[in-house]
């Protein structure tokens, strides 16, 4: 008797499934060495800065919870790839600092950076064709560098956490006149629902529960046709207002964008553009005035799947 070829991958499948691992081993081989190179450029560049003038003379660079980010902070902040327990997985944690950066410290960020693209682009073809694979991955790439599996035991982790070993290191277009930090902690994904859409999800629920009866009447008694929409809050983030010190090509004197990582900075003088100090953690109330555009109304309709009407 045949064994039933669906409890068990075809030699094609096998076969595209150690490519596939082997692939991905590699770009985090490149990951981990092109960190390194980065690293030891800038622990190298502050050597050289103390030797020449003086031992508290290091590179010009900023973080929000560090006081030196001296090479030591950089690597534990780049190579930052753990879960920690109780974790969430769609959370990642941010290191948020500026860095002066020389040409060779540029081009090495745009090595690290094009290693991390070729990691999540086969990443994905893996979650695509191979995804049973995923837990594997987290818990034998660690071992392919023993200091890294050393941290790893030592902090009491257990295994890796994917999207912060992809997610790019920021670097600004060009020099920069000015930086501005704020946190931005109003974000917010909204998804559109049918209201058929939205029934479904209501009787995965506990539709014995006072609460999901009483939301499913509501909702039997709005039109078919109407569209609903499903609120996302976002985990607050670190948002830079870069400041050009001459416009760029297209004409763009500034550009506003996402921080979790150091912000490299072009520098040809060594030295990083004026910066504020943002609040060490954001505000927990609302500080911006509420648009007066918004389209949704202000109480969830559906409190249990955070779903609202609009006005």
């Amino acid at each position: 008797m045949q064994d039933d070829p669906r409890k068990h991958p075809t030699r094609h499948a096998r076969q595209r499934q150690y490519r596939l691992l082997a692939e991905l081993e590699a770009a985090f081989d490149t990951i981990i060495d092109r960190i390194e190179a980065l690293v030891h450029h800038y622990r190298e560049k502050n050597r050289v800065l103390s030797r020449e003038q003086g031992p508290e003379k290091r590179a010009d660079a900023w973080a929000l919870h560090h006081p030196t980010p001296d090479a030591d902070w950089l690597r534990s902040a780049l190579l930052d790839f753990w879960y920690q327990d109780g974790q969430d997985g769609r959370v990642t944690r941010s290191y948020i600092g500026l860095i002066a950066a020389d040409a060779r410290m540029l081009e090495q960020v745009a090595e690290v950076n094009q290693a991390k693209d070729a990691f999540a682009r086969i990443l994905s073809e893996i979650r695509e064709h191979a995804a049973d694979l995923i837990p594997e991955i987290k818990a034998i790439l660690p071992f392919r560098h023993p200091t890294l599996h050393a941290h790893l035991i030592g902090q009491g982790l257990a295994r890796l956490h994917l999207k912060q070993c992809w997610r790019s290191l920021p670097v600004a277009n060009a020099p920069l006149s000015r930086v501005r930090l704020a946190w931005y902690s109003s974000g917010r994904s909204i998804k559109r629902l049918s209201v058929r859409e939205a029934e479904t999800k209501l009787l995965a629920l506990d539709v014995d529960a006072p609460h999901i009866r009483i939301q499913l009447k509501q909702l039997a008694g709005i039109p078919d046709g109407e569209p609903l929409a499903q609120v996302q809050k976002q985990a607050p983030l670190m948002r830079a207002n870069l400041f050009f010190s001459e416009p760029l090509a297209d004409g763009r004197e500034r550009r506003a964008m996402n921080v979790a990582l150091p912000l490299f900075i072009p520098s040809a003088d060594g030295r990083l553009p004026h910066h504020n100090a943002p609040l060490p953690s954001p505000q927990e109330k609302r500080t911006r005035a509420k648009r007066s555009d918004e389209r949704l109304e202000d109480t969830p309709f559906l409190p249990s799947l955070r779903v609202y009407r609009y006005r």
